[in-house]
């Protein structure tokens, strides 16, 4: 009778512990830079959302654009030599190809300027390509320098 209870809260307890590393290094730079790519994230995930749902807010996608932009240079300069460790789920080709890294970031930032000005003629017919290229940037960078 008492080790069915005994085992789920075994269970339980192990469950519970399986959390995700925490990252306790002076700076914190690997959690800030996942942070900083998550705010990006949040404003650049509804425009795809209103663009796909057709429900196209020319003032609300232009604020989104401009706050892509603001934030975009957020996380690069978290990318240090001694970055590479639990939680990253950065590869070693970000700094063993650091010339491409520094170029798909380039690719990012034109792509996101290229959007801002699309977002800036209110025209919904202008962004679907800008928004596109700005996503192909964000996937391409991933396939090669982020652990899936």
């Amino acid at each position: 009778m008492l080790r069915l209870p005994a085992l789920l809260l075994i269970s339980l307890l192990t469950l519970a512990a399986c959390g995700e590393v925490e990252d306790t290094r002076p700076g914190q730079p690997v959690k800030t830079r996942q942070e900083a790519f998550k705010s990006l994230l949040r404003s650049f995930e509804p425009m795809g959302t209103m663009l796909k749902e057709k429900r196209y807010d020319a003032d609300k996608f232009l604020a989104l654009a401009q706050d892509v932009v603001s934030k975009r240079d957020a996380p690069w300069s978290h990318f240090g030599p001694d970055t590479n460790y639990p939680p990253s789920k950065s590869r070693a080709e970000v700094w063993s190809k650091s010339a491409e890294f520094e170029q798909a970031q380039k690719d990012f930032i034109t792509a996101t300027d290229v959007l801002l000005v699309a977002a800036q003629t209110k025209k919904e017919a202008s962004v679907g390509e800008p928004y596109k290229k700005v996503y192909e940037t964000c996937q391409g960078c991933h396939k090669v320098f982020r652990e899936r």
